[in-house]
């Protein structure tokens, strides 16, 4: 923590995020419960909007056991790197998922108990991102400027946030493995969103353990090495994945028409079709980002 602070300011801070954390486990809690108890009418989005609530009331509760049982003047500075890093995405989670599952999976359920459910879930997940929201804007007034890790490597940072955000997002609406199985350029695709995911995660947790041994030079020229071939690989999957899902000549649909689980009336979730198309706009938006990154790390090189 930064010279300023006293030992008992330090703790009185330490208290206030430890408390504000009780709410959030609370809010994800319960917004896993509702959905778990739906059962079939949960759908695939269902499925992955549970999944990243509870990473998030995981993640916070570890963090609140340790911040509990350990002074948080006495934590190496990478913890609070974490702390704030984790706050970031559990808000950004939480946001999407908030979303995502509320257009395209609770407009399509008919009214009654299970709709009802999803609604509170959804409105129980948007408290939650507003209150990692309130960590994030405390954590970061809680330091000096100069020693925030997203201070210090803003615009790096950012970026590989954004890369691994949107990727999780891509794989939110990947989750219904027809769109893909059985299909090798598609299959390829969804390899392609893995391997850039990894990646980019690993250099993010490099930079959040504050890899400082290595030599800035050599960094930079593997992170730029890294940037390419994930570029590199999202421009394969912005070819193939709209060739082979709107393209009538390669087995795709080009018209929303076409896909009868678009027209089906009986339809409960996000049709195969809207899925596709959201995969595609996403991969380039995600490639954009990853271009971004690519000249960044080119002009620390060069």
């Amino acid at each position: 923590m930064p010279a300023r602070w006293t030992s008992p300011e330090v703790d009185a801070i330490c208290l206030v995020f430890w408390l504000l954390r009780l709410p959030q486990l609370f809010s994800t809690c319960v917004a896993f419960s509702l959905v778990a108890d739906m059962g079939i009418w949960r759908g695939a989005i269902g499925n992955w909007s549970m999944s990243f609530w509870c990473v998030c009331f995981a993640m916070t509760l570890i963090i609140s056991i340790v911040e509990l049982y350990w002074r948080w003047s006495s934590f190496p500075f990478f913890w609070h790197n974490i702390s704030v890093t984790f706050a970031c995405y559990a808000a950004l989670i939480c946001l999407s998922a908030s979303i995502i599952y509320s257009i395209t999976h609770v407009q399509f359920l008919p009214y009654g108990p299970y709709r009802d459910r999803a609604i509170s879930a959804t409105a129980f997940s948007c408290i939650a991102s507003v209150l990692y929201v309130i960590e994030v804007a405390g954590l970061w007034d809680s330091y000096e400027l100069k020693e925030i890790f997203f201070y210090k490597n803003t615009m790096s940072a950012l970026l590989k946030v954004l890369e691994t955000f949107v990727a999780g997002v891509i794989f939110a609406f990947l989750s219904s493995t027809s769109l893909y199985l059985h299909q090798p350029a598609l299959e390829w695709c969804v390899a392609v969103y893995s391997i850039c995911f990894i990646l980019a995660a690993v250099v993010l947790l490099l930079d959040l353990a504050e890899w400082k041994y290595m030599p800035p030079r050599p960094f930079s020229i593997f992170q730029l090495v890294l940037t390419l071939l994930s570029v590199l690989l999202y421009i394969s999957a912005l070819v193939l994945w709209p060739l082979h899902q709107f393209s009538e000549e390669f087995g795709g649909l080009p018209q929303r028409f076409m896909d009868m689980s678009c027209v089906d009336g009986l339809s409960y979730d996000m049709c195969t079709w809207d899925q596709s198309l959201a995969v595609a706009v996403l991969t380039a938006i995600n490639l954009l980002v990853y271009v971004a990154d690519l000249g960044y790390w080119a002009r620390q090189v060069l």
